[in-house]
């Protein structure tokens, strides 16, 4: 990639190839695709904790559903972080800050309203799932553009 192509590239919002960014770049778009892949798991691990919590409680409780729930929030921020730092476009970084609010945010919010009134414990359960299909979407826009050559953006 020359210069210019480069600096066409920068003012039109298109990211650089993966070949001419840093080693520091790489890394980090390596590490927000795989925390993405984590972050999905954990999202189904949620949901089994989540039923063994309610229909078990007496002897499991919603601790671990709630213990996950807060690693995965901090899960989503260092998402955020590699995103901010692999600059794989502008989708996939408001989408990394979506997962973010929806995870450090929503879900306590709504979770503690729902001890008063069960539509948001509702609302909790599909903010659960919007998360998940969230960060499904970044890993799979993020794997797309890696088997194209290029980083993936979209300005």
């Amino acid at each position: 990639m020359t210069e210019n192509q480069a600096m066409r590239d920068a003012a039109a919002g298109t990211p650089a190839r993966t070949a001419a960014a840093g080693p520091a770049r790489r890394g980090a778009a390596a590490g927000y695709r795989w925390l993405l892949l984590i972050f999905v798991a954990g999202g189904a691990v949620q949901i089994f904790l989540a039923g063994l919590g309610i229909f078990h409680h007496h002897s499991v409780g919603l601790g671990p559903h709630r213990a996950l729930g807060f690693a995965l929030g901090g899960l989503a921020v260092l998402i955020l972080v590699l995103a901010l730092v692999a600059r794989p476009g502008g989708r996939a970084v408001i989408g990394s800050v979506v997962l973010v609010v929806q995870t450090d945010l929503l879900q306590s919010l709504l979770a503690g309203l729902g001890d008063d009134a069960a539509v948001w414990g509702g609302l909790h359960a599909l903010d659960g799932l919007a998360a998940i299909a969230v960060a499904w979407y970044l890993n799979d826009r993020s794997r797309s553009g890696e088997r194209g050559g290029r980083v993936r953006g979209d300005g």
